[in-house]
This record gives C-alpha cells, sequence and structure tokens, in this order.
C-alpha cells in the first residue's frame, strides 16, 4: 500500500457513496487518493487500527497514513480540498462548526439507501479504474 496516497474508505453497497468515489476519480487531478470499500478486509482491517466504531461511522472515511483519520464531514471536505475547483468551497464549509456540519452529514447518511438505493454486492471497478483501488 502507498503511504503517499490518502485512502478514501467508502460504502461499497451504497449508490449515493459510489457515486460520490466516482465524482471524486474525475476530479482528482493529481492522482492523490486511493479507495476501498469500508465492508472489504482491508477497509475492516483500516477502520479497526484506528479503533474507529464501524457501528456509528459506516458511510466515509478519510484516511491520511501517517498524519490522521476524518470522518462524516470532514472527510467529505478535506477531501474537497484535493479536487480541482473545490478546494476553496471544502476551505469555507470547514469554518461552519463540525456538529452543525454533521447534523446534516448524519442525515443525509441515515436517508442514503432510502434516497439513492444500494446494491446488492459493492463496485467492481473497471479494469481502467482497478489501479485506484485496494485490496
Amino acid at each position: 500500500m502507498e503511504n503517499s496516497k490518502q485512502i478514501i474508505l467508502f460504502d461499497g453497497v451504497c449508490n449515493l457513496c459510489n457515486g460520490a468515489v466516482q465524482f471524486v476519480i474525475k476530479r482528482d487531478t493529481l492522482d492523490v487518493f486511493r479507495y476501498a470499500p469500508l465492508q472489504s478486509e482491508l477497509g475492516k482491517k483500516l477502520i479497526a487500527e484506528r479503533n474507529i466504531d464501524s457501528d456509528s461511522i459506516d458511510s466515509i472515511i478519510l484516511i491520511d497514513p501517517g498524519v490522521a483519520y476524518y470522518i462524516k464531514s470532514d472527510a467529505a471536505l478535506e477531501i474537497g480540498k484535493q479536487l480541482r475547483g473545490y478546494k476553496t468551497l471544502s476551505s469555507i464549509l470547514l469554518w461552519i462548526p463540525r456538529s452543525l456540519r454533521d447534523i446534516v452529514y448524519d442525515f443525509i447518511a441515515r436517508n442514503r439507501y432510502k434516497w439513492y438505493g444500494k446494491k446488492e454486492h459493492c463496485m467492481v471497478p473497471t479494469p481502467e479504474l482497478r489501479a485506484k483501488f485496494l485490496e
């Protein structure tokens, strides 16, 4: 695993989460990120190593190896700071208190399956994208 890459752990069966990963991949012009489903063995291992409660965090986690990890709205905004065209917006939104941001984040996360649906299995990356996914 490359220590220079940040890792996005995502809900592999969530249509919204899969769409968000596709959105990030298209805008990750500096090739900053690698991806793994939360449900994968690697995802479970990375969560356990950081003592993250997977019962309360089940949608997105950003891991910056050797530096920190981010959850909920912090993860989404830290990811946005690395994407072309979203750095300023993400930096501004980080000024909003985390408690308020996470209320909105939790509301969306709670309803994501109802609004966007869910797959039976984790996303299988295309051959062109396979190198960006860790397994």
